[in-house]
């Protein structure tokens, strides 16, 4: 199974934090499946370690510290081609639980890599079922 892990299943799954479900830690343990990380994830990621939003001292240069990660949990990176970013625009906005449109660039890209490459999306964002990816948590 080819996986892409959502930026916060990225971040727990190497933080082995209990918040990554028992079901998303198994298929990304499973040495038979791909994982495959967006550059959009590690974009999220550089935007919220600078700006302080994401609640985590990282220990050392992050380009280091990413670059070991993702080699050390045998994790592939998947780029950002321009097929992804134009299939974002037929996409329609899901419903959040609020009612509000669900406009996040970031998860709409995610999603948008793994319809486009046919991709198992792992993410807790049950809102993202609206898109008709095929989400395991």
């Amino acid at each position: 199974m080819r996986l892409l892990l959502d930026t916060h299943t990225f971040l727990w799954f190497i933080d082995a934090d209990p918040k990554l479900s028992t079901q998303a830690a198994t298929v990304i343990g499973d040495p038979e499946n791909e994982r495959l990380l967006s550059a959009a994830s590690i974009w999220e990621i550089a935007i919220k370690v600078r700006i302080g939003k994401l609640g985590m001292k990282v220990p050392g240069p992050l380009d280091t510290v990413l670059a070991q990660q993702i080699a050390a949990n045998q994790i592939n990176t998947l780029p950002v081609e321009s097929s992804h970013a134009v299939a974002v625009y037929a996409m329609p906005y899901a419903r959040c639980i609020d009612g509000t449109d669900h406009k996040d660039p970031f998860d709409r890209l995610i999603v948008s890599q793994a319809l486009t490459e046919n991709l198992s999306l792992v993410s807790a964002d049950a809102v993202l079922d609206q898109y008709g990816v095929t989400r395991i948590w």
